[in-house]
């Protein structure tokens, strides 16, 4: 029960809490000692339907019964939950389950968000052979009609198709880029790969960007690919630069911070991990248009002059490799991407 998500107590007779796992324990902010032997309807805000329910299981009315109500957590604010009561078959006890209806939301979230990744991966790869195919033959038989053209000056033309054919050629080795390299697995500091990237920005922006360094240094090294990890921070660092260019060039306050952090019993991905890396690059540009604030990690959507709307698709590609995932919370003169991977 203690590696499972959900918020789960056990309840005796008297209504009683028998049990409570590490995900309640965190959720409450009090201690499994603390927890048990105490009365379950104090943890809700409304416990008068908590003890009918109680009442019901106890008089066998029903086997399972689902509600909706809030935890209490002290100062904080009441932490909204999808409540779930079952009878356990032996001893007469009760199981009590509660969802977050936040992180019910955000799950289904990042659910859609993986599936419509894997559905991208799967379309890049069969457009990206279906355009490199007829490619290669257009940029063939324009050479060989600039061979035989009378005049130089329509080599002109010829020159046009060759140009463009190389340039989709780019962009389909980039769109197949990170399905052809295989995963090079190895111990990986992630303030090595933090310090890398802000030097390669930092050369590219050489004046009116900072780049601050807010780090955790206790994080341990773990199993990863190095490359493609600083591949993923470097697209992300690039497009908050980018989006910083004005600021950059009027104001010289552009500035971008690097933050590292160690992330405890946290759910991604439909799973629960005890320690994971919560790494921050948050600047004070204009923010996600809004237009493709849910948008932004499909293939070539873009907000910018220029883009190809490539960059956070691969940095997502990669982070996906390491069973992590990328969030981005964005707001006019605040934008927050938030790169998770899990620890050992």
């Amino acid at each position: 029960m203690d590696l499972v998500s959900t918020l789960v107590a056990v309840l005796g007779e008297d209504g009683a809490v028998i049990f409570a796992n590490a995900a309640l324990e965190t959720a409450l902010g009090q201690s499994r000692r603390t927890l048990e032997g105490a009365d379950v309807g104090s943890f809700f805000t409304d416990a008068s339907i908590l003890r009918n329910g109680l009442s019901g299981a106890r008089g066998a009315d029903f086997a399972a019964l689902r509600f909706e109500s809030s935890l209490r957590r002290g100062s904080q604010d009441p932490l909204p939950v999808h409540v779930h009561l079952s009878c356990v078959e032996q001893g007469g006890d009760v199981l009590v389950e509660c969802w977050p209806l936040e992180a019910q939301a955000r799950q289904d979230r990042e659910e859609r968000l993986r599936e419509q990744a894997l559905a991208n991966k799967e379309l890049i790869r069969n457009l990206a052979h279906e355009i490199k195919n007829p490619l290669g033959g257009i940029r063939g038989a324009a050479q060989l009609l600039e061979m035989d053209l009378p005049s130089p000056d329509l080599q002109e033309y010829t020159q046009v198709i060759i140009h463009e054919a190389d340039r989709l050629q780019s962009l389909v080795d980039r769109l197949l880029a990170p399905h052809r390299h295989p995963h090079q697995v190895g111990d990986v500091n992630i303030h090595e790969v933090c310090e890398r990237v802000r030097s390669l920005v930092l050369v590219e922006f050489p004046r009116g960007l900072s780049i601050k360094r807010d780090y955790d240094i206790s994080i341990p090294e773990f199993r990863g690919d190095r490359e493609q990890l600083i591949q993923a921070l470097l697209n992300i660092v690039q497009n908050a630069a980018q989006a910083l260019t004005e600021r950059i060039i009027l104001g010289g306050d552009a500035e971008i911070i690097l933050r590292t952090r160690v992330a405890r019993q946290v759910t991604f991905g439909r799973q629960r991990y005890r320690l994971a890396l919560d790494l921050h690059v948050i600047d004070n540009g204009p923010g996600v248009p809004e237009a493709i604030k849910e948008r932004i990690f499909y293939p070539l959507v873009t907000g910018r002059d220029g883009g190809s709307g490539l960059g956070l698709t691969l940095a997502q590609t990669f982070v996906q490799r390491h069973h992590g995932l990328i969030e981005c919370d964005s707001v006019p003169g605040r934008t927050d991407f938030r790169i998770l991977i899990p620890l050992p």
